[in-house]
């Protein structure tokens, strides 16, 4: 009955825009310190962002800094990746997880979802 259900991924240009939507059920996120990771091909899975689940603080790999914002409305018990200025290697898998803590560092993801294709090309 605990789920997370990833949505928004697709196929998108160099420099557009995808929002990508992550849904629980079973469980209020606003518990959990969230966090949004992606596997490319051949390359390690890499945590790029999370939110804390008691300030909202936000935190970002250096990879996307700048260009992504993660941000959670809990009336929707949905969190959310903003994704801007999409680049090629950006291409990869996308994944949210929920951990059992209150902030982001040393994560550990206890739920996972199964994950969003975005795909970039031109």
């Amino acid at each position: 009955q605990l789920q997370l259900v990833e949505s928004g991924g697709g196929l998108v240009q160099p420099g557009g825009s995808l929002r990508l939507s992550c849904a629980a059920s079973g469980f209020t996120l606003d518990s959990f310190a969230i966090a949004w990771f992606r596997q490319a091909p051949g390359k390690e899975r890499e945590r790029i962002s999370c939110i804390s689940s008691t300030t909202g603080s936000t935190n970002y790999a250096d990879s996307v800094k700048g260009r992504f914002t993660i941000s959670r409305d809990n009336a929707k018990n949905t969190v959310y990746l903003q994704m801007n200025s999409l680049k090629l290697e950006d291409t990869a898998i996308y994944y949210c997880s929920a951990a059992f803590m209150r902030y982001c560092s040393g994560y550990v993801g206890a739920f996972w979802g199964q994950g969003t294709q975005v795909t970039v090309s031109s």
